[in-house]
């Protein structure tokens, strides 16, 4: 009869450590209303290599890109916009195994908010509305998607880390001259970080609450 007892004071334990896991799950509230600290211009370049990945690396050791931040309500919510962005230069160009790369981003992108993190100020979302031509050696194709991301309020660093899957390889227009080593069954990825500055110079802040 104990032991029975013992066995039920175990199974009722353990349904409430999951009834109360479910609860804290569901009243975690996710953010609606975003403010931007300040708004208006910025500028970012990056810190360490970009490396775009369809089944080669095509790494870059320069990139840059600007737009505009601004407040924001919803989720996701846009807190910013890339209106350009660039990937290499002339003196400095990206590379692969195929030969230079040069790649054309179609702008603007987006930058969505998700999730915000009082304790770290860090915001998780992604880069939206990517769409990119690609031409690394002879091969040409289109890139086009999103990459998910983390921004952190105190260091002013957009972490770009996409999985595969948020972006495709176009099907229109189909890659031209890769052979099959891009397809439209490629999974390219995304990766690298980015410092934000605001024309001010300052570190932007992006802090998501439910009011």
């Amino acid at each position: 009869m104990k032991q029975t007892t013992r066995r039920c004071t175990v199974v009722a334990g353990a349904a409430a450590a999951a009834f109360g896991l479910a609860v804290g799950t569901a009243s975690a509230v996710p953010s609606t209303t975003w403010t931007v600290t300040p708004t208006g211009s910025y500028t970012a370049t990056n810190v360490g290599n970009i490396v775009l990945t369809a089944n080669i690396p095509m790494t870059c050791t320069t990139s840059g890109a600007s737009g505009t931040m601004s407040n924001a309500t919803g989720n996701p919510a846009q807190v910013a916009t890339i209106d350009a962005i660039n990937f290499g230069t002339a003196a400095s160009p990206c590379t692969s195994v195929l030969g230079n790369v040069t790649t054309v981003a179609v702008t603007p992108w987006t930058i969505m908010a998700q999730d915000y993190t009082a304790s770290t100020g860090v915001t998780k979302g992604y880069v939206g509305n990517i769409k990119a031509n690609v031409t690394a050696g002879a091969c040409k194709f289109t890139v086009t998607g999103k990459a998910s991301g983390t921004y952190t309020n105190s260091t002013g660093v957009l972490a770009v880390n996409s999985v595969a899957g948020e972006l495709v390889v176009a099907s229109n227009p189909a890659p031209a001259n890769c052979g099959t080593v891009v397809t439209t069954s490629t999974k390219p990825t995304f990766r690298g970080n980015y410092a934000v500055k605001s024309s001010n110079g300052s570190i932007p802040k992006i802090v998501g609450t439910n009011p």
